[in-house]
């Protein structure tokens, strides 16, 4: 008499899709795991990101770092390292002098054509660097670079289409200098200058503008330009003109460098 074959008893782990597959239970098992184990991992992983966004800060956006006030600052920066000319004016020891308001903004009017003026309507020469600054980042790094006067010039253009401001911090020397305009490269929307006020014309909050970086020996100037109704250049918003004409304020260093060398530099 044949036995009767006992049935196997069907496992917990059989799935019949998977079984579908050929795969046996302690197989389906074991993928059931580590599907688990990833799925896990995977919310893991989406709870970090979406912590990540509600608590994410870049430096541009640190906390504490930007006023109370909604203060303009500039969507683009770019920044150059100091040229050669400016090799003597690499120490501060060598340019004791301080600076004054006169001296950088000796001109009233600077030319961008012979028809467009930037006129000067507003200036201030800081010894407390923090006071013409925000960000906390900027403020620290400004400080170690040994930072003494803060020179800032507004200017608005004789057809009442732009805004610009020159702002010239005095440092204690050349690579302090250069760190310090690389370091803006991607810290600017961090720290930048306080724009100056005046009735002919402002920094519009939230605004469209655009500055540059230079170090220029133990110098750096800061050149910050945009429309006063805030909205982005077109075609003929000639920034570069512009640009050049802001540098203007840069004459006073170019004198600093005939003074340590003589007119023959």
């Amino acid at each position: 008499m044949s036995r009767k074959r006992r049935r196997t008893p069907r496992s917990d782990w059989q799935f019949p899709l998977l079984t579908d597959w050929g795969l046996r239970p302690e197989q389906q098992r074991l993928l059931v795991i580590i599907a688990t184990v990833v799925g896990v991992l995977a919310s893991g992983a989406g709870l970090v990101a979406i912590a990540g966004s509600i608590g994410d800060y870049s430096p541009e956006r640190q906390a504490g770092a930007v006023p109370e006030s909604d203060i303009a600052l500039p969507q683009v920066f770019r920044g150059w390292g100091s040229p050669k000319l400016f090799d003597p004016l690499a120490d501060r020891a060598k340019d004791g002098r301080a600076l004054t308001e006169k001296e950088v903004f000796a001109q009233s009017e600077l030319a961008v054509t012979k028809k467009l003026k930037l006129k000067l309507v507003a200036k201030q020469l800081d010894t407390d660097c923090a006071a013409a600054l925000w960000g906390e980042n900027l403020i620290e790094r400004v400080s170690e670079a040994g930072c003494t006067q803060v020179a800032r010039g507004l200017y608005a253009s004789s057809d009442g289409r732009y805004i610009g401001q020159y702002t010239l911090l005095n440092l204690k020397d050349g690579q302090s200098a250069a760190e310090l305009v690389e370091s803006l490269k991607t810290l600017y929307r961090g720290g930048w200058a306080r724009p100056l006020t005046s009735s002919k014309g402002a920094f519009p909050a939230g605004g469209h503008s655009e500055a540059g970086g230079y170090a220029l020996g133990h110098y750096v100037g800061l050149v910050w330009l945009g429309r006063i109704d805030g909205t982005e250049p077109g075609p003929k918003d000639d920034f570069v003109s512009l640009t050049l004409a802001l540098r203007g304020a840069e004459k006073a260093v170019y004198r600093r460098v005939v003074s340590i060398t003589g007119p023959s530099s």
